[in-house]
């Protein structure tokens, strides 16, 4: 079995692997070899964060290029596993259209971004970018009379999505005295995990339901994958329909949200404020409006980075390994 992997992997990963692999026979190659060598001869695959670096799904660096055209032009390719939670990018779509197997890193960086998505409804419900915005304008502006900040506890949280992430987030939200919603794929079945008490379990709603829980909705945080239903799936037409004040959350994937729309929407006040961490292009241009809005936070698709993703990471890729190895 050739097994394709980059050098930073090879270096840390060499004896798990060969513990893995047993007495099965095996070569690791680093992808910067395999460019160098032009060797198109790998059975599997592992895209470990360092192989994608710094590019986008949108703008890709010439190394990262390179690393994918040796995955694409590998014929005996059968089994890629990936960093990262989502395989929407095209690299990987084109992988599974030939039949090649597209292992996620789904969970690995669950809590983090659970954590940051927290961490940025939190934020904005105490008002912190327009604190921030009067900070470095040197202006001491409390936040009295009109500017008070409602409470958090007895409001309604939208989360879009299931998922490990979500479900963490409404374990937080509940202690937090959120009342939850959840919108995901298919209506539930079956008991949920409890959180905290009777009273903070979830109501479970379709993508059917969307619009008429929006109304009564004072955050929407959306952690649901890039689908079909969930491209474009904030819109204008559903940005009016909540009610004046609320916030956006998105850890999920940019093309979830119209950007254009939302961008009108925090800038004539109907939507409060948003939390972004995704973008419909990415690296987000200098010249987009949202760099400037007093009523958003903005960071650069970073919600899941912790120092010990990697770890997680590797460890899944080595039991997906083990079991692939052996089928």
């Amino acid at each position: 079995m050739k097994i394709l992997l980059s050098e930073l992997s090879l270096r840390t990963l060499s004896q798990d692997i060969a513990k893995v692999m047993g007495s099965r026979p095996f070569e690791c190659v680093s992808f910067e070899d395999a460019v160098a060598s032009g060797r198109r001869d790998f059975d599997v695959a592992f895209v470990s964060r360092d192989v994608t670096g710094l590019s986008t799904k949108h703008e890709l660096a010439p190394s990262l290029k390179a690393c994918y055209e040796v995955l694409e032009e590998s014929p005996n390719l059968r089994w890629v596993h990936i960093h990262s939670a989502g395989a929407d990018r095209d690299v990987y779509v084109r992988l599974r259209a030939k039949g090649v197997q597209v292992a996620t890193s789904s969970g690995a960086n669950a809590e983090v971004v659970a954590q940051t998505a927290l961490a940025g409804l939190l934020a904005l419900s105490r008002k912190f970018p327009e604190l921030v915005y009067a900070m470095h304008s040197k202006k001491w502006a409390p936040l009295l009379g009109s500017q008070l900040p409602p409470d958090l506890s007895g409001q309604t949280a939208l989360l879009v999505g299931w998922g490990p992430i979500a479900q963490r987030v409404a374990q937080f939200l509940s202690l937090l005295g959120l009342r939850l919603k959840v919108v995901r794929q298919k209506a539930q079945t079956g008991t949920l995990a409890k959180f905290g008490n009777d009273s903070s379990q979830p109501e479970m709603l379709t993508f059917e339901n969307l619009d008429h829980a929006l109304p009564s909705t004072d955050w929407v945080i959306l952690m649901c994958p890039l689908t079909d239903t969930t491209r474009g799936l904030i819109n204008a037409r559903r940005l009016s329909l909540l009610p004046p004040g609320a916030g956006l959350v998105n850890v999920s994937r940019g093309e979830v949200v119209v950007e254009k729309d939302l961008i009108e929407a925090l800038q004539n006040g109907s939507l409060g404020s948003a939390y972004l961490d995704v973008f419909e292009h990415e690296p987000l241009s200098p010249t987009s409006p949202l760099w400037n809005l007093p009523n958003v936070i903005l960071t650069p698709h970073s919600a899941g980075f912790s120092a010990g993703n990697e770890l997680r990471v590797s460890h899944m890729f080595l039991d997906n390994l083990a079991s692939w190895a052996f089928e």
